[in-house]
């Protein structure tokens, strides 16, 4: 009966912390989109990132950068994919 009652309550404890990291999940896009014009004072640019295809076709990207005031931001943004320069 104990040892019933301690893989119970692991069991529990695991799903909670399962919950927890997938509450704390922050790789949902909160990007801001780009419009033309729009100012970006960017200090420093974190990361570029775009979804890979191996077609050349126009997709959204995101970038990730700390602006002018030292906060994080981050903007996406339409743009031929990286499959585009290997054709000719």
């Amino acid at each position: 009966m104990n040892t019933r009652t301690l893989l119970i309550t692991t069991a529990l404890a695991c799903t909670a912390f399962v919950g927890l990291a997938q509450a704390n999940d922050t790789t949902d896009s909160q990007a801001t989109p780009y419009h033309y014009g729009m100012p970006l004072h960017v200090s420093k640019v974190i990361s570029l990132s775009e979804p890979d295809t191996l077609e050349c076709k126009v997709v959204t990207a995101e970038m990730k950068y700390i602006d002018d005031s030292g906060k994080p931001a981050e903007i996406s943004y339409r743009k031929l994919s990286d499959a585009c320069e290997n054709q000719s």
